[in-house]
């Protein structure tokens, strides 16, 4: 993990401000690596306001297991796009673009810094780059597909994706559902492959972007993620996966600490072995996030603990 500079920070960050009027400050890092702390402390410090950036904190019957900011935190530090969405609802990347965007607008109003927190990799790329327009999905195809995914299983739908359209399987995360399904989607309605609609060309933004990661040494987190789950647990995970049982088809619920307990409701397994599973699915997601977060050469990396030097960099690029 290599930390920017003080000299070199201070050249950016100059140069930045010159550039732009309002800034649009990221907390990014894997799961479980203490974003929300580091966010709050911050947008205190710059008296401004949080935009979450968390996929899955955007489901209002969603709260434990997608670790939502608690009361006493919300109260500190107002946070938007939390919890304002149901899981009955189709939610996209490029749907949260324009949210988080109109939302941005709004609070440049007052604020000259804005901070934006959480690990969902692709919603931070739409915020600060753009997503593809693709083309509107037939609801019956999502939920046909859906149906195809929980009956015969994610293979089933890769092995469709490589023949549909052999570049996408190429570079997809195949581990990941919601991912395919995507593409899947817009290659049976368009009849086009998926990667034809992806130009990745760069949108321009009107504020300056600002990227500080946080991460520790992979033991340390690997722990603090191991007591998350225990703590999630204890604050009554299974009684919140057992509410959502009849949406359990849906999108956001195919996701790290509620299909691992939907398996434990059916009797594939323990308990036990349900939470050691969560505990090891959640190491995985992890590790992809650093994955894709350490391909970006624009993020400022820190430890958790470098408050110091995280408040005195915000700062700077806030100018104040």
């Amino acid at each position: 993990m290599s930390l920017m500079s003080l000299a070199t920070a201070q050249n950016f960050t100059t140069t930045t401000c010159r550039m732009n009027k309002k800034q649009a400050v990221f907390i990014v890092g894997p799961t479980g690596v203490g974003k929300t702390e580091v966010a709050v402390k911050v947008a205190e410090t710059l008296n401004t306001e949080i935009i979450s950036t968390d996929s899955r904190q955007v489901y209002s019957e969603l709260n434990i297991g997608t670790a939502v900011p608690g009361k006493e935190i919300l109260e500190k530090v107002p946070h938007h796009l939390v919890q304002h969405r149901s899981i009955t609802e189709y939610y996209s990347a490029a749907m949260f673009e324009k949210e988080a965007l109109h939302t941005l607008n709004i609070l440049f109003e007052k604020f000259q810094t804005v901070i934006l927190c959480g690990g969902s990799g692709l919603y931070i790329q739409a915020v600060c780059e753009g997503i593809d327009d693709l083309p509107k999905i037939d609801v019956d195809l999502r939920n046909t597909l859906i149906e195809r995914l929980e009956r015969e299983g994610l293979e089933s739908l890769r092995f469709e994706l490589k023949k549909l359209d052999p570049k996408s399987y190429q570079n997809i995360d195949l581990k990941n559902p919601k991912r395919i399904l995507k593409a899947l989607e817009v290659c049976l309605s368009s009849g086009k492959p998926y990667s034809g609609f992806l130009t990745r060309k760069k949108k321009n933004r009107d504020f300056g972007i600002v990227k500080i990661g946080l991460n520790m040494e992979r033991e340390s987190l690997y722990e603090r993620i191991n007591l998350r789950v225990d703590d999630m647990m204890q604050n009554g995970l299974l009684d919140e996966v057992k509410k959502s049982i009849q949406h359990r088809e849906k999108n956001a619920l195919n996701t790290v600490g509620y299909k691992e307990l939907f398996d434990f409701i059916d009797g594939k397994h323990s308990l036990e072995e349900a939470v050691r599973l969560i505990k090891r699915n959640s190491r995985h997601y992890a590790r992809r996030q650093l994955t894709w977060f350490n391909r970006d050469p624009d993020i400022n990396w820190y430890q958790p603990d470098q408050m110091d030097e995280i408040i005195k960099f915000a700062t700077s690029v806030a100018g104040q």
